[in-house]
């Protein structure tokens, strides 16, 4: 399993406008004006996109992929075919963790990023991100299954109040909205 990664950063205001296309404070400008018009200055920022400040990434162990033991690498078609009706979400998965194996570590990353001084990216897998998402809303793990998520998307977690909310889920980088 690969590792995932952890960004943390104090917000600083505005970068400067990009020099070209593929330079870092390209990727810094555009990530500050997607999370500004999405989520504003106070939410507690969740993303599953490379977006900034790769330079700062600290590799956090509990961001790992879900384990799927014995399940590994084998599609949810053929595990159908010796345990029919077989989902990562409801049925066991030999030598692997449970749902709440995982949600105990995706605790643990909520808790390290509400601790964190300013915003904070994280990098991490499909699964894992939908029991994350379940986790920072309370819910049960196994309500990850409900939020849906497609490679390379952006996911903005924050709050309404004292509430802990979505402002965005699953949205394509390009396709987020833009500030005025």
């Amino acid at each position: 399993r690969a590792p995932s990664r952890m960004i943390s950063r104090r917000r600083r205001g505005p970068h400067p406008p990009p020099a070209s296309p593929l330079t870092e404070e390209r990727l810094r400008a555009e990530w500050d004006a997607q999370y500004r018009a999405v989520a504003g200055e106070a939410a507690l920022d969740l993303l599953p996109v490379v977006c900034a400040e790769l330079d700062q990434a600290e590799e956090e162990p509990n961001l790992m992929e879900w384990d799927y033991g014995d399940y590994e690498g084998v599609k949810t078609v053929d595990i159908r075919k010796d345990v029919p009706g077989w989902t990562i979400w409801s049925a066991p998965v030999p030598n692997g963790e449970t749902p709440e194996d995982v949600a105990a570590r995706a605790r643990h990353v909520i808790d390290r990023a509400m601790a964190a001084d300013g915003d904070v990216a994280l990098f991490s897998h499909g699964h894992f991100l939908r029991v994350l998402a379940a986790t920072y809303l309370e819910l049960p793990p196994q309500d990850g299954r409900f939020f849906e998520l497609t490679t390379g998307t952006m996911c903005i977690l924050g709050f309404e109040h004292e509430y802990r909310t979505i402002k965005l889920w699953n949205q394509a980088a390009d396709l987020v909205p833009q500030g005025d």
